[in-house]
């Protein structure tokens, strides 16, 4: 990857946005597949120092994509979806100790007094740590509040999902709340207008992609971290390697995928996105 006169990123070039949930040593079977432990999470944060990209927010990339502000030449996005219980002590420490930005997407049902939602039992972080994140150099983004299948819920439902949640993180906060993550990445085109209508300047979803600067800002790509995952496949990543360069249409099976879930919703109600 070159970069333009400046100091830029180049055109069309890909931007690896990584999705982390828990990093622990002993997770919840649920949750076991998407888990990194303490070990593995410090490799990986090594490996992006030593890529020599630059870290940036959700925000610095949302920025670029509307055309107001450039990015640096080679720009790397670490996100944390859910809000467990390692994020804002060993993990956001990790980040801060090496220097390095990042945006959590948190979800206000698992985390608030008094709250529900559809994660499974896990050790989660509270709503009260929030701003604690904010003080090691995190952003905070909404992951909605129960962590239901969005693209399956009735456009009553959906709103409450997006503006409820958003409402929380914002009384929490003392600010606006910019950004959403879509629960395991699951949109539609219908999702995607009302995150805008909402408020929100961005979306991320999974697709398990690199990112570029040309990519949707409703529908932006990140890379999954599995426990599989090995170090060369993050250095991969970082390299611009292993993965196709989004943005492009979603593919039949993707498409199929998303009606047979709506149909199973229409009998089965809400459903956790996992």
């Amino acid at each position: 990857m070159t970069a333009r006169a400046g100091g830029t990123v180049a055109a069309g070039a890909s931007i690896p946005v990584f999705l982390y949930h828990a990093v622990m040593e002993d997770p919840p079977d649920w949750i076991a597949e998407f888990t990194v432990t303490p070990k593995q999470f410090a490799a990986h944060l090594d490996a992006v120092v030593g890529s020599g990209r630059t870290p940036v927010t959700v925000s610095a990339l949302a920025d670029h994509l509307a055309g107001r502000a450039p990015l640096p030449a080679r720009p790397v996005v670490l996100t944390f979806d859910d809000g467990f219980a390692d994020l804002p002590g060993p993990t956001a420490e990790a980040l801060a100790g090496r220097g390095l930005s990042a945006t959590a997407y948190l979800t206000t049902g698992a985390i608030a007094p008094g709250g529900r939602s559809l994660l499974p039992p896990a050790p989660m972080m509270t709503l009260d740590q929030a701003a604690g994140l904010e003080q090691y150099g995190m952003e905070v983004g909404s992951h909605t509040v129960t962590h239901a299948q969005l693209d399956t819920l009735a456009p009553r439902d959906l709103a409450r999902e997006l503006r409820d949640s958003r409402a929380v993180l914002e009384d929490a906060l003392g600010h606006g709340i910019r950004h959403l993550a879509y629960p395991h990445g699951y949109n539609s085109g219908r999702v995607r207008r009302m995150a805008a209508a909402a408020g929100y300047e961005t979306a991320t979803a999974v697709r398990h992609a690199l990112s570029s600067d040309r990519d949707e800002r409703y529908r932006i790509a990140r890379l999954i971290v599995r426990r599989g995952h090995t170090l060369a496949d993050v250095e991969g990543w970082l390299a611009g390697e292993g993965a196709r360069v989004a943005p492009y249409r979603d593919g039949a099976k993707t498409v199929a995928w998303r009606w047979y879930r709506r149909a199973r919703a229409v009998v089965r109600g809400p459903v956790f996105a996992g």
